[in-house]
């Protein structure tokens, strides 16, 4: 549960860092609109373009958050080329149809309290809408990924060889290369090592990641860590989920850990050697 709480506020800073960095790139773009729009239109009223451009602004924000769900749900390169393509598919048109409708809104109430209309034709115009939301939205994933990758812990240059197992009284000195996985058992974690022995250590799997993400063990699933460098397959599933395959061991990789495929994937990471 404490490793849930800070991967949940980790992912939560990554939102709202892009939040932040995306909300200031599209108000610098849409401020650089009204004067161009001014000077490309003699005849324009600055008023009425500088509504236009400032509801797009506020009404682009929380539309953000439909690109964010398909991120976290599809993240780019972390599943078939196909379903991430439906998947942010589906987000473009999400973000771009409320941030339409938010903007409409805003902009009738706001000539309305002018005493004038706003005549918005959404058939007619959302096509122009949707293009240049579709490159806001790849704008705004990109900012995610780029956020995300960044929040991602580096690995220690110099890793010890070896892990000290508590087993009991015992004291198992195993090889970092000989711990294939490490899979939670109610109060005890169990490490899964290359030989076939499965000793037990009372401790959380949050602690145990917390000790060994930095030396190649990476969090697959809420009751799974696996070393990345003894990975011989990534199995897709029907359900959009992994298996990761270590040997003879197999291992869940669910959805809800996106960086942990991406992390997988890598080629100095993922797929070294066979056991």
């Amino acid at each position: 549960m404490a490793n849930e709480a800070v991967e949940l506020g980790s992912r939560r800073a990554v939102f709202w860092r892009g939040l932040a960095l995306f909300g200031a790139a599209v108000a610098l773009f849409n401020t650089v609109n009204v004067f161009t729009e001014l000077h490309d239109k003699p005849g324009a009223e600055p008023l009425a373009v500088a509504i236009y451009q400032a509801t797009s602004v506020v009404a682009i924000l929380p539309a953000t958050w439909l690109a964010w769900k398909a991120f976290l749900i599809a993240p780019p390169g972390g599943g078939p080329l196909w379903r991430t393509a439906a998947v942010h598919a589906a987000g473009v048109l999400a973000m771009s149809g409320v941030h339409v409708v938010l903007f409409t809104l805003m902009r009738q109430g706001i000539f309305a309290l002018m005493g004038r209309t706003y005549g918005f034709g959404p058939i007619v115009d959302f096509p122009y809408e949707f293009r240049k939301d579709l490159i806001g939205y790849i704008i705004a994933v990109a900012i995610f990924w780029v956020l995300t990758r960044l929040s991602q812990p580096t690995p220690q240059a110099q890793a010890p060889a070896s892990f000290d197992i508590r087993d009991g009284a015992r004291v198992i000195r195993a090889p970092l290369d000989e711990i294939l996985a490490v899979t939670s058992a109610g109060n005890y974690v169990e490490f899964v090592l290359a030989d076939g022995r499965r000793p037990l250590m009372r401790a959380s799997l949050a602690r145990m990641e917390a000790e060994l993400s930095p030396l190649g063990l990476v969090r697959t699933h809420r009751s799974w860590l696996v070393n990345a460098a003894r990975v011989t397959e990534l199995r897709p599933e029907a359900s959009g989920d992994y298996r990761v395959v270590l040997g003879s061991v197999e291992a869940p990789v669910s959805r809800r850990f996106p960086q942990a495929l991406a992390r997988l994937r890598r080629p100095d990471q993922s797929l070294a050697r066979s056991t």
